[in-house]
């Protein structure tokens, strides 16, 4: 069975690739998706976290995993919103990379 180190080596080996992939690509739509990478490591250490730590009835403490249905709600509204400003920008610029908007000015 996993212990929780390694469910927390898991999760910050994808914080860290998504970290690496926000500072170093171009492409607004990778940027976008090493950000919900990020995301979905943080909860994967809310869930490893809140499985491993016992209550005082011997039964795992499930409020973390309550706290990730929570932040995958906001995460779903921030894909929304988030897409939507993306296309936004490419209508307006024609182009996807982070490098060519330099400014909110049309």
């Amino acid at each position: 069975m996993p212990s929780l180190n390694d469910y927390l080596l898991v999760s910050g080996l994808l914080f860290s690739i998504g970290l690496a992939g926000v500072v170093l690509r171009r492409n607004i739509i990778v940027v976008f998706m090493c950000l919900e990478l990020m995301l979905s490591a943080a909860n994967l250490s809310l869930v490893a976290f809140s499985r491993f730590r016992v209550a005082e009835n011997g039964l795992p403490d499930y409020d973390g995993q309550m706290l990730v249905f929570f932040v995958i709600t906001v995460a779903a509204a921030e894909v929304a919103v988030g897409l939507a400003i993306i296309v936004a920008l490419y209508r307006a610029r024609q182009t996807i990379h982070t490098d060519e908007l330099v400014s909110l000015k049309g």
